[in-house]
């Protein structure tokens, strides 16, 4: 007969997650946060950057070709429309946030976008401090958006707007004298010349290749770690939140709380 063997300590993010993670009964309140126009432009500006870097590419390094007459296929012709298509898509997406920093909610307005304030400032380097240690426990709770996550989001809509500016820039040389080029020419003299406007458009390009995997991570961790339902929140426009814990942009103690088991109580297994 063989010796049973003996079980494998748990990993230490595993100690952590289930010790440390609130998983007792307990009161919890629904907390809206995204409105329907703010949750559709985050999933078309998420499409349209796909495509955007997908023709950019393309544009900028063509990486496969077809044979034969370019007027047969037309491939570049095709990639820059996409291309062009996309990009009239997002610039809207971004006209709808502009709009939604003055009437949206206040997880949603531009206060909450541009946390410029000392308390804000110190919660970042909270923030920061917390990542860097994987101690979740440690840093300040929000329900909304915390002070970290607003400026990666304030660097998201500069670099937009750079991309933006040097695409239109771009777009507007293949008819001059056209609207675009009138309105837009001025950015290839700002940056020092056509070829410098084409750089900064594909370097802010590999700024949100960078950016995204990131955001993607943090979303996930954030819901495995810390419970915080922000995957779910830009589905369904809000997540729950524990009644009786402290967050620094709400206070859950004043709101409609209802009685909610949650998974992994003691009563709840088998």
């Amino acid at each position: 007969m063989t010796a049973p063997t003996q079980p494998r300590a748990p990993h230490w993010w595993q100690v952590r997650a289930r010790s440390e993670v609130p998983g007792a009964r307990g009161k919890f309140t629904w907390v809206y946060l995204w409105g329907a126009p703010l949750r559709a432009m985050h999933w078309v500006a998420a499409v349209c950057l796909i495509a955007l870097a997908g023709t950019g590419l393309y544009i900028g390094d063509p990486y496969f070709s077809t044979g034969g007459e370019a007027s047969q296929h037309y491939l570049m012709g095709r990639m820059r429309f996409l291309h062009f298509v996309a990009a009239a898509i997002i610039v809207m997406t971004g006209i709808v946030r502009v709009y939604w920093l003055f009437v949206g909610n206040k997880f949603e307005r531009w206060p909450a976008l541009f946390p410029i304030t000392g308390k804000n400032l110190r919660h970042v380097v909270a923030m920061v401090r917390s990542y860097a240690r994987m101690t979740p426990e440690q840093q300040p709770h929000f329900v909304g958006h915390n002070p970290l996550a607003q400026w990666a989001y304030t660097a998201v809509y500069v670099a937009m707007a750079i991309m933006v500016l040097t695409g239109f820039a771009l777009y507007g040389q293949s008819n001059p004298g056209g609207m675009i080029y009138v309105l837009f020419n001025w950015v290839n003299a700002a940056v020092g010349g056509l070829q410098n406007a084409r750089l900064l458009h594909h370097v802010f390009m590999w700024f949100f290749f960078i950016f995204v995997p990131v955001h993607i991570y943090l979303a996930v961790r954030s819901d495995y770690i810390e419970r915080g339902g922000i995957v779910s929140s830009i589905l369904t426009g809000g997540r729950f939140i524990p009644s009786d814990e402290s967050f620094e942009d709400y206070e859950a103690t004043r709101a409609v709380t209802s009685e909610w088991p949650a998974a992994g109580h003691p009563e709840q297994r088998p």
